[in-house]
């Protein structure tokens, strides 16, 4: 039987490799179709802005990847010939990475993050670094380096950060999958307002070696794709122990299905579920911005219920706005993980918080930045309070884990963000100041625990909504699985209208 035609728009790694099998596609041509498309689409046309760089070797990659398949027959690994768009807060070996901030246009590492030389040594190829707002200090997606960026699906609206440029452009189709960092939220969040998969896993099971840091004991690369299957697909290369960090022994305690997390993939997991929602993390429904948020995951639980997962509604944590600000330590940990990173580099061209701030090179909107600069002290046992918050992080981790044991609960289930993507003009005039932004992937980040973000559906104008699973400790592959199962069912993910397919695109 013929393979089916190949077609770009939401491809995932299975159509490029049945591609690649068939003779259809190479991955130059590839390549090339996705260049294409970042050249008419995110600096022209509707001007995303997700790219901060495109790697001018990515041809080159590709051609070495043609050529290893034809030599041998088969693929150099999972990720053959893929092409990866890579947030620009990973050292990316001989190509500029910014991190975000003016201060750093010129820094060019002499070796890859970790997580790009799993990816290389996988088969893929980096096709671009992302957009992200400097050293990923907010939760939108304005940068000093990179301008910008849009929602594709909402242009006037935010497409979520810290990760907006891999958000966007993942869905914008300017890139196979992608890669994005979470500390707080910076993966789940653009997942969530950019109608993607974004998963965030148990601190250290991903190695943060070459990564910009923010919060050391919460910072954590991932995938942020347009299926669970992709995402899976990514992780399977992504974890594991790596001496150069060394949370990621967390990774010895990984509980990953024999045949890897995308073989573990079911569209009936949800049957027998128990599933809680978590009442306190929902806005009001009279609210103008949380009230449609709370409508799409109220009908997002009505199809849980009816894939045949027990959903247990509600189950309280009254106190959980105050866990969270209580466990919030980017006013005394962030400026001491920078300071440790860039003076570690010899080459950048600021490397210090201090004088990256008084030189002014960050944006104007960077309130956290700023926060970070004036007010968090050099060493954070400097603070009287630290100690007090980091035995709070454990109280509020145990709290979360009883009350999934009292109800004998498989994860809890909850909206990303408690309201709709911001619109940019909102954002110009000074709305939402970061540490006071509403967003529930706080909850996961302060307590180690993983958490998923998938598509649940579109508020009335078109902005797409996110449902987060959180799970227990190394709980990643059941998260996985119930994501899934939801996705298969209701299919909520679908290509923005600002970005279709271009003239002769397959």
């Amino acid at each position: 039987m013929a393979a089916p035609s190949f077609r770009l728009q939401e491809a995932t790694i299975d159509d490029i490799h049945a591609a690649f099998r068939s003779g259809q596609l190479t991955s130059r041509q590839l390549v090339e179709l996705y260049l294409a498309r970042i050249d008419a689409l995110d600096k022209q046309g509707p001007e995303i802005n997700a790219i901060i760089t495109v790697n001018p070797h990515a041809l080159d990659e590709a051609d070495a990847a043609d050529r290893a398949f034809r030599e041998r027959g088969e693929f150099i690994g999972p990720l053959h010939g893929v092409p990866v768009l890579v947030k620009d807060q990973l050292e990316t070996r001989g190509l500029t990475t910014t991190f975000g901030s003016a201060a750093l246009k010129d820094y060019v590492p002499d070796s890859d993050a970790t997580i790009v030389a799993r990816l290389r040594a996988a088969g893929a190829v980096i096709l671009a670094k992302t957009n992200l707002p400097d050293f990923a200090t907010s939760w939108f997606g304005f940068s000093s380096s990179g301008g910008e960026t849009k929602n594709p699906y909402v242009l006037e609206r935010d497409p979520g950060g810290s990760s907006a440029g891999t958000g966007a452009g993942v869905a914008a189709n300017l890139g196979a999958v992608g890669i994005g960092e979470d500390t707080g939220g910076s993966i789940r969040v653009p997942a969530s307002f950019d109608n993607l998969v974004g998963l965030r896993v148990t601190t250290g099971l991903i190695s943060r070696a070459g990564c910009s840091p923010l919060v050391e004991f919460q910072d954590t690369a991932g995938p942020m794709t347009r299926t669970v299957r992709d995402a899976a697909i990514l992780l399977d290369t992504l974890v594991g122990y790596d001496p150069s960090d060394p949370y990621t022994v967390a990774a010895l305690m990984e509980r990953r299905p024999a045949g890897g997390y995308a073989a573990d993939l079911t569209p009936d997991a949800l049957r027998g579920a128990r599933l809680g929602v978590l009442r306190d993390a929902f806005g009001a429904d009279d609210d103008p911005d949380s009230g449609p948020v709370n409508r799409v995951i109220e009908q997002a639980i009505a199809d849980l219920r009816r894939l045949g997962a027990e959903v247990i509604d509600p189950v309280r944590l009254p106190n959980l706005q105050e866990y969270i600000a209580e466990t919030s330590l980017y006013l005394h940990r962030s400026k001491y993980d920078l300071n440790r990173f860039l003076a570690a580099r010899p080459t950048a061209a600021m490397r210090s918080v201090r004088e990256i701030y008084e030189a002014g090179q960050y944006h104007p909107r960077q309130d956290l930045f700023i926060q970070i600069a004036e007010e968090a002290p050099e060493v954070p046992e400097d603070r009287a309070d630290y100690f007090r918050k980091l035995a709070q992080r454990e109280v509020f981790r145990r709290e979360l884990l009883k009350l999934m044991a009292d109800h004998e609960l498989d994860a809890l289930i909850f909206p990303d963000v408690q309201v709709l993507p911001p619109l940019r003009a909102d954002l110009q005039a000074g709305r939402w100041p970061v540490l006071s932004f509403p967003t529930n992937t706080l909850i996961g980040s302060q307590t180690d625990l993983p958490g998923i973000s998938v598509p649940a559906g579109f508020s009335p104008d078109g902005a797409p909504v996110g449902i987060e699973f959180l799970g227990k400790p190394y709980d990643e592959a059941n998260l996985l699985r119930f994501a899934y199962a939801f996705e298969e069912e209701t299919g909520h993910r679908r290509p923005p209208e600002s970005a279709p397919p271009l003239p002769g695109e397959p």
